[in-house]
């Protein structure tokens, strides 16, 4: 059991984190971009530590927020979704100032938390893949290029985090652009990377998932399967 907890995020899942704390008996750290100071989820936790910064961006600081886990006395972070929770760099940060990161290894998130260095380890593992491009080559002429390649309608999605966002449908090589151009910029807002991958969209798609949960001393448990199809702008509403 921990301490003492550092949240870095903000809004329900901070709420959520620090409710399910509460619960085990362990104290909470919230921190604050300078937007956010009168929020819930800083209500909600034990203590709060501003950000310098307005928006996401005070949330993608590492070693602002690292610092701020020290200072607070934690001892332990929990990153909730998006923002740092995928970013190999920050697990290290925290690895390096002696604080237990609440989630997988830096090496793991290198191997998985890239979609481009994903698909790339499921394809040389014979795992079948949707056709798409993940080259380094991020040019706009290549982009599109590899677009026509796979044909029309394509999905665009960011390479790091998740929940929708750095995600665009283009539908024909025209309006290509400047999907591309907003793709990048949102996973560029939300993840401080605007690198993204191209595939071949799949019309009316089934999403199951399968969540696997394992921990460091070899124990593993999955949670069967889950229907996520009930979308809405490539953000999952319901899960069954």
């Amino acid at each position: 059991m921990f301490g003492k907890i550092l949240i870095a995020n903000r809004g329900e899942i901070a709420v959520r984190i620090a409710r399910a704390a509460a619960e085990l008996g362990m104290r909470t750290v919230a921190i604050y971009s300078e937007d956010d100071s009168r929020s819930l989820h800083v209500l909600r936790a034990d203590d709060a530590r501003p950000l310098k910064g307005r928006g996401a961006s005070a949330y993608l600081d590492i070693a602002q927020v690292v610092q701020a886990a020290l200072d607070a006395g934690c001892d332990a972070v929990h990153p909730g979704y998006g923002f740092l929770s995928e970013n190999a760099a920050f697990v290290r940060a925290c690895r390096d100032a002696g604080l237990v990161f609440i989630g997988p290894s830096p090496e793991a998130i290198r191997a998985m938390g890239n979609k481009a260095g994903a698909k790339e380890i499921m394809q040389k593992a014979g795992v079948p893949t949707v056709p798409g491009y993940q080259g380094v080559d991020q040019s706009d002429a290549v982009m599109l290029a590899e677009a026509k390649k796979i044909g029309f309608p394509v999905m665009i999605k960011a390479v790091a985090g998740g929940g929708g966002r750095g995600m665009r449908l283009v539908a024909d090589a025209t309006s290509f652009p400047d999907a591309l151009r907003s793709a990048r910029s949102e996973a560029q807002g939300a993840f401080g990377d605007p690198t993204v991958i191209l595939e071949r969209a799949i019309a009316d798609p089934r999403h199951i998932e399968i969540q696997v949960f394992g921990d460091r001393h070899g124990n593993a448990i999955h949670l069967g399967e889950r229907d996520c199809s009930v979308q809405r702008r490539h953000q999952k509403l319901i899960e069954e």
